[in-house]
């Protein structure tokens, strides 16, 4: 499955880097001394129904079906790196 690095700052509400590596990524975070999360994310799949798919998440209750749940939706599963002043925390 194709995937992407997806970078939000600190304290940000929108995506301020999509990489093609996490390497690729990480230059941009180290260049910067940024801090935040740097999540990766398959292509062509939302993290909802990918959560599914890969077993980690079964909604079971009805509010796990609405949309603001699923536009929301985020899994720590997901493989996730925290970063602050451009190191990471790992």
């Amino acid at each position: 499955m194709s995937e992407v690095w997806v970078f939000h700052g600190a304290g940000s509400r929108f995506t301020s880097g999509i990489f093609t590596s996490r390497q690729q990524a990480e230059e941009f975070i180290q260049q910067y001394q940024l801090s935040g999360i740097l999540t990766k994310y398959p292509l062509g799949i939302s993290a909802y129904d990918w959560a599914q798919q890969e077993g980690i998440f079964q909604p079971t209750k009805p509010e796990q079906y609405t949309t603001g749940f699923i536009q929301r939706f985020t899994s720590a599963s997901q493989e996730h790196y925290h970063y602050e002043d451009g190191k990471c925390d790992a």
